[in-house]
């Protein structure tokens, strides 16, 4: 059994690592998400857990509840909580684990609580942990707060959830304490057995849900295999059963084994081309460019364009179907030496996005034909390698290969569109058949436009029509979804463009999305080795009609955003949006999110405005998490795809942002030298 598999820590009911309801100071692996559900005594559980840092770790869950509010009748909670935990002292030989976190704050406060914990190992398989808790958790057996000595305020805490979404920072800590402690023997490799002394008192269930709270001594297993997969089960309180299906894995790490993908072009030194006969003359340059063009398709990159001048070739590309730009990069000039001059020494590879320039990475040919067989190429590679900004290099007329504009692209599949957690439902989904077009008629001038024909869902049957005191500018999703039947998604016409060094620029005219059309500007600064950027985005937007075709209702409105974006390293991205929202009103949205090389990426984020939390509605403000999983993650083969999805607990009206596709700053960055430096070592693949 894996070494990881052993030592990574079993988790608790609620689905974070711990006993069976009481937490531990210990956390994942850097990275990790761990995937739970389960049920117990009229609850069904859901949980997500991401490993943000090796410290701290993050928390969504989702709970059904039969009978919380009410004992008898039919009755559900549909309960959405977050948390987070930090460990703020690592194990020593002589000193346990410590942390503390906060559990389910800012949500409805059916699981509100707070805790200290030190966990210890005594031996390999071994572990105490004990802990103090607050709020919920301190609510059997407890006593006056210790911190009471430190101020009176900590003594009282007020009633928890009058704000759900809200954070009620005053009740953090606060109230009385109880203590928790527990124990863990890992039996074998695979069984884990735990047991466990509550603070819990579960009051409510007990009150409405025929809970009964007998001991405060919980008994429970866990069996490990070899997947990922932990299934735990539970005696808990002298009366109840439990069971838990917990999933865990490292998104940095491939689902299948990394590679499948050909190895692509080899680096042919010079001294082979001329014996084989395949050099050909500098003024020859169709058969170079042909040639070029043939070695590239091959692999899924198309070539726009191709310069000789003296000694340096330049060659404008666009990738269609690698997700790591440094492994287009590596590819493009491997396949250059095997047709290239033997004059020419210096290749200089220009990535199109959206037919803008974004960079220009030049290596030389002596490098390559000198590092290929090198077990340390990558690195000395991407040392030796000049990236710079790709603006002085665009595509013009000369460079541009004959018959590469315009272009058509069409797709026809299916297509799923899911709400996820929603305040009546779990999951709803609608499922059906789309059909979309792309015109390229020049460099940068897209006309494209996607149409959905829905099969099958059941989105449509929420009762949830807008109660909403502000404009109605998302809250009537629920109408879009009864009235449309084939819909026109989107429909615009889009203008791509350099206007400067380090400057990109975007223009989308029509139908921008769902539920808006409208006119999108953006321009965005960015220098290709810099980790900040900063942009401008200015709309006009229309509310459409609810049958999502070609026509429009009288709501409009100006809406804006400057934005700053700052690349934090080790996959940590920030993004700070302030401006005007289509509800009209004035705020800033707060961003980060982790991405691995992978292109797998999982964030949060939140919006204040001048919209009064009481105005806002259920959630108090915007907030979400966001996750983008890669295709080539599942397949194992390169691809482009990705499923992305935004999980937000309530949508209302405050803080809402047009859908804009396209935006710049996730457009370009691929291809800049920090993302550049993380994908490099692909380069050689």
């Amino acid at each position: 059994m894996a070494a990881e598999t052993q030592t990574r820590p079993t988790l608790s009911f609620y689905g974070t690592p711990g006993l069976i309801d009481m937490p531990t100071a210990s956390t994942m692996r850097d990275g990790d998400i761990s995937l739970s559900t389960g049920y117990s005594r009229k609850t069904f559980r859901s949980v997500a857990t991401f490993q943000i840092t090796p410290r701290l770790s993050g928390v969504f869950r989702y709970n059904i509840l039969q009978n919380l509010d009410q004992p008898t009748g039919d009755s559900a909670r549909y309960d959405r909580s977050f948390d987070v935990k930090y460990r703020f002292l690592d194990e020593t030989r002589y000193r346990p684990a410590m942390a503390f976190g906060l559990r389910d704050f800012g949500g409805t406060g059916v699981y509100s609580s707070e805790y200290l914990v030190a966990t210890k190992h005594l031996r390999s398989n071994l572990t105490i942990t004990g802990g103090l808790g607050w709020g919920r958790l301190g609510s059997y057996n407890n006593f006056g707060n210790p911190l009471g000595y430190i101020h009176e305020g900590f003594k009282n805490r007020g009633s928890t959830g009058n704000n759900a979404g809200a954070l009620d920072v005053g009740e953090w800590f606060r109230g009385d304490a109880a203590f928790f402690a527990g124990v863990e023997w890992r039996a074998s490799d695979r069984l884990t057995l735990k047991a466990e002394y509550s603070s819990d008192a579960y009051t409510r269930e007990s009150q409405n849900m025929g809970f009964v709270h007998r001991s405060p001594i919980n008994l429970g297993a866990t069996y490990r295999f070899a997947n990922g997969v932990d299934l735990a089960a539970a005696y808990r309180y002298g009366t109840e059963l439990g069971v838990m299906l917990h999933y865990t894995f490292n998104p940095a790490e491939p689902r299948l084994p990394d590679g499948l993908e050909t190895g692509g072009p080899s680096v042919i030194p010079r001294d082979m081309a001329a014996a084989a006969s395949w050099n050909v003359q500098a003024n020859d340059t169709v058969t170079i460019r042909d040639a070029l063009t043939t070695r590239l398709d091959e692999t899924g990159i198309a070539l726009k364009g191709l310069t000789i001048t003296g000694s340096t070739a330049t060659a404008h590309v666009r990738n269609d179907r690698f997700g790591a730009g440094a492994q287009v990069i590596g590819r493009v000039a491997r396949a250059m030496t095997g047709v290239m001059p033997a004059n020419v020494e210096t290749f200089r590879i220009v990535p199109l996005v959206n037919d803008m320039p974004v960079t220009a990475v030049t290596v030389t040919r002596s490098d390559l034909e000198e590092l290929a067989n090198d077990l340390d190429g990558s690195w000395k590679s991407y040392a030796r390698a000049d990236i710079e900004d790709g603006q002085p290099y665009d595509l013009d007329e000369t460079a541009k290969l004959p018959g590469a504009y315009p272009e058509f692209d069409t797709r026809v599949g299916p297509y799923v569109l899911p709400s996820f957690f929603d305040p009546d439902s779990p999951i709803r989904a609608d499922v059906g058949i789309e059909a979309g077009a792309a015109f390229t008629p020049a460099p940068g001038f897209i006309l494209s436009g996607l149409i959905r024909k829905p099969l099958f869902g059941n989105l449509a049957d929420s009762n949830r029509l807008s109660n909403s005191v502000l404009p109605h500018v998302r809250t009537d999703s629920v109408l879009y979804e009864r009235n449309a039947d084939l819909e026109l998604t989107y429909l615009t016409a889009e203008y791509f463009s350099r206007p400067g060094p380090n400057l990109y620029g975007r223009v989308t005219a029509g139908y921008l999305e769902r539920m808006y059309g409208g006119v999108s500007g953006e321009v965005l600064w960015k220098k290709s080795d810099s980790p900040l950027a900063l942009g401008v985005e200015l709309n006009y937007a229309r509310k459409r009609d609810f049958d999502i075709q070609f026509g429009f209702q009288n709501y409009e409105i100006w809406t804006g955003h400057a934005s700053a974006y700052y690349d934090f390293g080790n996959g940590f991205l920030g993004q700070v949006d302030v401006g005007r929202y289509l509800a009209g009103d004035w705020g800033a949205t707060f961003a980060m999110d982790r991405e691995f090389s992978n292109g797998f990426k999982i964030g949060a984020y939140f919006t204040l405005t001048d919209v009064p939390f009481d105005q806002f509605g259920e959630g108090s403000f915007d907030k979400g998490i966001r996750i983008t999983i890669p295709v080539s993650w599942f397949s194992g083969s390169p691809s482009q795809g990705s499923y992305s999805q935004v999980i937000q607990p309530v949508v209302r009206d405050g803080g809402a942002r047009l859908s804009v596709r396209n935006r710049l700053y996730d457009v370009t960055r691929g291809y800049h030298e920090p993302e550049l430096k993380e994908s490099w070592g692909r380069f050689w693949r």
